[in-house]
């Protein structure tokens, strides 16, 4: 009789409602992947038949380990009220890879095979990050502050989201303010909508029935979306391994967006995690943080670019009282979805302008969560963190002829675009330190920053010794500063 009550099912009743939540989240980003690529002008043969099957397998992979881990769990404490991970395709590293890493890559290459192809290299590189990071993450957590880190991100998020999806939300006006309507009422005031419908869904049906109604979007773009329908298997390519030669053959400054947004990655997963402890699941982080970069590996195996995590919505799987049947029914469902182009059929019916509106939450959320996750004090150092993205937008905008085009303007912008990400989170962990009095700290940091100056991480094209030798001597500058206050300081704490 006892083992029959320690049975842990396969799936149960609370496994459904938890299912669709979590699928709501996963679709929305295979969706929001399609049309930003598509919109890009990435070809739908990449899109459809490489980039998504790659993202399915990944979801597939981690979810299946989860649910078994959750079966591992429940055997070894016999309980059955044990609740698998969530997993999928993280939000926020999404946007950071699309606008990151794919665009860049296409405006330098000109070629979208072959941003593809260093778009699956980089995400195969994050995924190798991450289960490296499982090693040392809590001793990362610890040592990069989280204003740097989440500043650096909503400087990304502020730019090629926020920014860039407004301006495709006016380019269709009666459209695009009308779903951006729903989306503040809804999302930013938490009204909720008609008929109980969520505040995305609700606001692509309306968004889209206008677009057809206008005439912005033809009936033939519905019939040839069912076009779309067919089959997309998901079988192995070697473009992660051609990715490698060309990122580091000349396109070495993508690797300065996946380096940290990889640890931030990483470091979200311990939260989530650390989360689903306190909720009475208990499970091993530096595994999970394993598990989420080889899942994410594998997906570049098979032509996916995008990093995969452990979400935060776990916790709420955990209160509807799921067990791991919601794990297991979401990695095949999507499995199915994209090898039967039923994802295909939904981004093509779907326009941009309708979708622009949400990402432009996203992005607002993404800036807001920056701010609310740290301590007022450090908005100084948030913002700080911010501004290199806005260089980095206008000199990728521009291309390889940023520096004709925008001399007039200054000259620092092309050299503070390249390797923005990490003059953010530096400048931001450097300002942390000061904010602290932690002048030794910041004194580290920049000593950091003139060494990736040095060899061109930083305000460089290419890697290079002595690449930017006038950064090299300005962050040299700012350190022995640091340290003459840390000496300063020295006498009034004895």
């Amino acid at each position: 009789m006892a083992a029959a009550s320690t049975r842990y099912p396969w799936y149960k009743k609370e496994d459904t409602d938890a299912f669709f939540a979590l699928f709501q989240n996963n679709i929305a980003n295979f969706i929001v992947i399609a049309i930003t690529m598509l919109g890009m002008g990435f070809p739908a043969s990449i899109v459809y038949g490489q980039v998504l099957p790659g993202a399915a397998i990944a979801v597939m992979v981690g979810n299946f380990y989860y649910a078994w881990s959750a079966a591992r769990l429940a055997r070894r404490e016999s309980r059955t009220d044990v609740t698998a991970l969530s997993y999928g395709i993280s939000t926020p590293v999404m946007f950071v890879f699309l606008f990151g890493v794919l665009l860049p890559a296409k405006q330098l290459t000109g070629d979208t095979e072959l941003a593809w192809k260093v778009a699956v290299a980089a995400c195969f590189i994050s995924g190798a990050i991450e289960a490296a990071i499982s090693i040392i993450g809590r001793w990362v957590q610890y040592h990069l502050p989280r204003a740097a880190m989440l500043g650096a991100v909503a400087g990304v998020a502020l730019t090629f989201i926020a920014g860039e999806m407004l301006f495709k939300t006016l380019e269709v006006p009666i459209i695009g303010l009308l779903v951006l309507a729903i989306i503040i009422v809804g999302l930013v005031a938490r009204v909720s909508m008609p008929f109980k419908l969520p505040t995305s869904l609700f606001a692509i049906v309306v968004g889209t029935a206008m677009a057809y109604l206008i005439g912005d979007a033809g009936s033939e773009r519905f019939s040839d979306a069912f076009t779309h329908l067919g089959f997309y298997p998901l079988l192995p390519n070697m473009a992660w391994f051609e990715g490698l030669g060309l990122l580091f053959s000349g396109m070495l400054a993508v690797l300065t967006v996946v380096l940290p947004i990889t640890l931030y990655n990483a470091i979200e997963t311990m939260n989530n995690v650390e989360a689903m402890e306190a909720a009475g699941d208990k499970y091993d982080v530096r595994e999970c943080q394993a598990v989420d970069g080889v899942g994410t590996m594998i997906g570049a195996l098979f032509g996916g670019v995008f990093p995969t995590t452990v979400y935060i919505a776990t916790v709420g799987a955990k209160w509807m009282g799921a067990g791991r049947g919601y794990s297991l029914l979401n990695g095949a469902v999507y499995a199915l979805a994209t090898m039967t182009g039923l994802i295909a059929a939904l981004a093509a019916i779907i326009p941009v302008s309708v979708v622009a509106p949400i990402l432009v939450f996203v992005g607002m959320s993404m800036i807001a969560t920056a701010f609310q996750a740290n301590d007022t004090r450090y908005y100084p150092a948030v913002a700080l963190a911010m501004l290199p993205y806005f260089a980095n937008y206008i000199m990728t905008r521009f291309n390889r002829g940023a520096g004709e085009v925008v001399s007039d303007i200054s000259s620092a912008i092309v050299v503070m675009g390249q390797g923005a990400m990490f003059m953010a989170i530096l400048l931001g962990a450097m300002t942390v330190s000061v904010i602290d009095h932690q002048f030794r700290r910041a004194a580290v940091f920049a000593a950091i920053a003139s060494g990736f100056s040095f060899v061109g991480l930083m305000h460089a094209p290419k890697l290079a010794f002595n690449a930017a030798p006038d950064f090299m001597l300005g962050y040299l500058a700012m350190a022995l500063l640091f340290m003459y206050f840390s000496f300063q300081e020295a006498p009034h704490k004895r």
